[in-house]
């Protein structure tokens, strides 16, 4: 389920990031067209993709229900930190990235 959460916050981070807003506010720059999109694409499969390490763990019955919460956690955390730790959400995305293969690894 670790993953699963990794992903679904990598993902929101991502398409947070797509915005002129919260781009400008986390990385001081408008961000271009390409890397909008780039990122918009990003944000969209991780969270399609995390479907996979929850219903692999526990079934698609219980894993449907456990994804369901874990995308909400995800987006909560990332809601709640963004107006307060804005740098601190950035560098949890950073490490959420780089966890995501130990957090795959250990589940097989």
């Amino acid at each position: 389920m670790l993953l699963a959460l990794l992903m679904c916050y990598v993902g929101f981070t991502a398409l947070c990031l797509s915005t002129d807003r919260h781009h400008g506010e986390l990385l001081n720059s408008k961000p271009s067209t390409r890397r909008r999109l780039g990122l918009r694409m990003v944000g969209w499969l991780l969270l399609t993709v995390s479907i996979w390490p929850a219903v692999a763990a526990t079934g698609w019955a219980q894993g449907l229900v456990e994804w369901c919460a874990v995308l909400m956690l995800s987006a909560l955390l990332l809601v709640l930190l963004l107006p307060y730790r804005p740098r601190l959400a950035l560098m949890l995305a950073g490490v959420g990235l780089l966890a995501s293969p130990v957090a795959a690894f250990a589940t097989l």
